[in-house]
């Protein structure tokens, strides 16, 4: 089994992978966004839009493996947000892996004959990957990574305090930002938007690299006592019966 720094390590290479899969594969998506209809019924650059799919599949497992291997250790410090955290991330893949099916409909299109019928579909999957987006990262991504695990990081002191501000204040930013384009508010992708994301993305990009680097702190409390447990389960083990 995994030490909890060990974990720490695990959980801090994830989340710079979420962003080196994630920011990549929305730009090798633009020529299907930006014209589905002129995609398909043109030369359409398939292997590139695969390969933002593969991307997108590599981000849903470190997505997954974020939270999975944390919840030993933050359920600790609150069992019920530890399970929140998990749940979130499931929510935000879904919405991720309804995208890729979006994504690649479009592109079985283009391989087909395309006509007036097809050209709609297009728009309407491609509007569907959108809205993914939108209800995803846009506006899960606030509720799991800013607020729940904002929290716990702060109440457990895994990371430094001040550090677990930036997802606190952040996730409501996401919530708030991502509510507004969704009745229409602010534009989707908008300056308005891009700024609310500015906390939160800092707020993970800390997160990973301080795991990475340095793992979780040892003045934790929900460490000291997991490893106090371990010592006293060590000696009820040698003491003879």
């Amino acid at each position: 089994m995994l030490s909890d720094q060990q974990r720490a390590r695990v959980f801090g290479v994830l989340y710079p992978i979420t962003f080196v899969t994630s920011i990549p594969a929305l730009l090798l998506y633009q020529p299907v966004l930006d014209d589905p209809v002129g995609y398909i019924a043109g030369g359409g650059q398939n292997n590139q839009i695969l390969f933002g799919v593969l991307l997108e599949l590599l981000l849903i497992i470190a997505n997954v493996g974020t939270a999975v291997v944390i919840f030993p250790i933050v359920r600790r410090q609150s069992e019920e947000l530890a399970l929140g955290y998990v749940t979130a991330r499931l929510f935000e893949c879904t919405f991720i892996l309804v995208g890729i099916v979006a994504v690649l409909g479009i592109v079985t299109l283009q391989q087909d004959v395309a006509g007036a019928a097809e050209g709609t579909l297009a728009y309407t999957l491609a509007a569907i990957k959108d809205w993914t987006f939108l209800l995803g990262p846009g506006w899960v991504v606030g509720w799991g990574n800013g607020l729940i695990l904002g929290y716990l990081m702060y109440k457990s002191g895994l990371v430094p305090r001040k550090m677990a501000w930036l997802g606190l204040v952040g996730g409501p930013l996401i919530i708030l930002s991502g509510t507004l384009v969704l009745f229409g508010v602010a534009d989707a992708g908008g300056a308005l938007q891009g700024i609310a994301t500015i906390p939160e993305g800092l707020w993970e990009l800390l997160l990973g690299v301080y795991c990475a680097v340095k793992g979780f702190r040892p003045s934790s409390p929900i460490l000291r006592a997991d490893v106090a447990g371990d010592r006293r389960e060590a000696m009820a083990a040698a003491t003879p019966a």
